[in-house]
């Protein structure tokens, strides 16, 4: 086979592909990236047996073959070529040459007999949304995905409609986020995405309002976008019930600056670390938020202006655990909903239903 090619093109592809290519693996051609030519047009997969991502780039061959070429050793020779058009050619022995001007490598490759089959896609439920929205969407709950491995479905985030309404719901024990979105499908449906495939789909996407189409069958989820193909399994399970979690009602309304607030708590985050953990205490009273944090480090007295309704509160809080969500809210201001010290947070927009975080509070020392 030969391949006349550019070189930016092929580089870009095999670097969003390789993502879904296996760091280590017990099969050595998980570890490449398989290369099918036909048509003139080059495919390009990535697979590690659960998630798999697959692009196309034309080139200039009469030829058709496929072959597994190593993902991070075929990457680093494309990149470093000197030429904007490279020439692959492999031979029967799967030795491939490439050649851009008067720089030349051999590298062997491996037969793509000895690559896994892609799992069946079918044809399945088709959801569709702008990239944009779903990057969103992904981007302001995966923060909360579990990485605990003693509950493997709390290592995936809920997709679920209701109604037109898609809530995109991630739980870790400690916290919640739920993203709301309306579209345009006419039936309720949920399944569970691993953390890892939503991930490298929101590196893929753009932030445009350029069509994503979703289609799910009973254990798959692909994602079709911007000449990309990202495939992978679903978890089985059932989710938590998480809007049991959320409470309804609550005694204290606290309408806050975004803003303010989040600076406040990463000058207090100055004081902790991994290896020094301490929470910050939270202080709701008087038109006020005083925050407070005292570690081996240093101390921290601060305060916000707050519009508050109903009793003060005393509270703590992870100081992470609160942060995550207010770095990917986009509102100016806020509101915080208690129903007192040891209950969760509820966080939420001043109008509508975008969004819905819950953050569970830590138990202060009496001082």
């Amino acid at each position: 086979m030969k391949i006349i090619c550019n070189k930016q093109a092929l580089y870009e592809a095999l670097v969003n592909v390789s993502k879904a290519a296996a760091d280590k693996s017990t099969i050595p051609a998980l570890e490449g990236v398989k290369l099918r030519l036909f048509d003139s047009t080059l495919m390009l997969t990535g697979y590690d047996l659960e998630i798999g991502i697959n692009t196309t780039i034309p080139v200039v061959s009469a030829d058709s073959g496929e072959i597994v070429v190593n993902s991070r050793l075929f990457s680093d020779i494309v990149k470093r070529m000197p030429t904007d058009e490279i020439e692959i050619d492999i031979a029967e022995n799967m030795a491939v040459t490439i050649i851009g001007g008067v720089t030349e490598y051999s590298i062997t490759a491996l037969s793509a007999a000895e690559y896994p089959a892609i799992p069946e896609l079918g044809e399945g439920e088709e959801i569709t949304l702008s990239q944009g929205v779903l990057k969103s969407l992904i981007s302001e709950t995966v923060f909360a995905v579990s990485t605990n491995d003693t509950k493997p479905i709390l290592k995936g985030e809920l997709f679920e409609i209701v109604s037109h309404k898609l809530n995109v719901v991630a739980i870790d024990g400690f916290r919640l986020a739920v993203r709301t979105e309306t579209v345009k499908y006419d039936n309720d449906i949920k399944f569970i995405v691993p953390s890892k495939t939503l991930l490298e789909v929101s590196r893929l996407l753009k932030d445009e309002d350029i069509e994503c189409a979703i289609r799910v069958t009973k254990k798959q989820v692909v994602f079709d976008f911007s000449g990309y193909t990202v495939f992978s399994r679903l978890l089985e399970g059932e989710f938590h019930n998480y809007r049991g979690s959320i409470p309804q009602n609550s005694v204290t309304e606290v309408i806050i600056s975004k803003r303010e607030l989040t600076d406040c708590l990463e000058r207090a985050s100055l004081l902790i670390n991994e290896r020094i953990k301490s929470p910050v205490k939270c202080l709701f009273d008087n038109g006020a938020l005083k925050v407070t944090c005292s570690t081996s480090i240093g101390k921290i007295n601060d305060e916000n202006p707050a519009d508050i309704t109903g009793p003060k509160i005393e509270i703590g809080f992870n100081c992470k655990f609160l942060l995550d969500p207010l770095k990917v809210i986009k509102d100016d201001k806020i509101k915080l909903l208690m129903n007192g010290g040891n209950l969760p947070m509820k966080i939420v927009p001043l109008k509508g239903d975008e969004y819905t975080y819950l953050v569970l509070p830590v138990r202060l020392r009496s001082e």
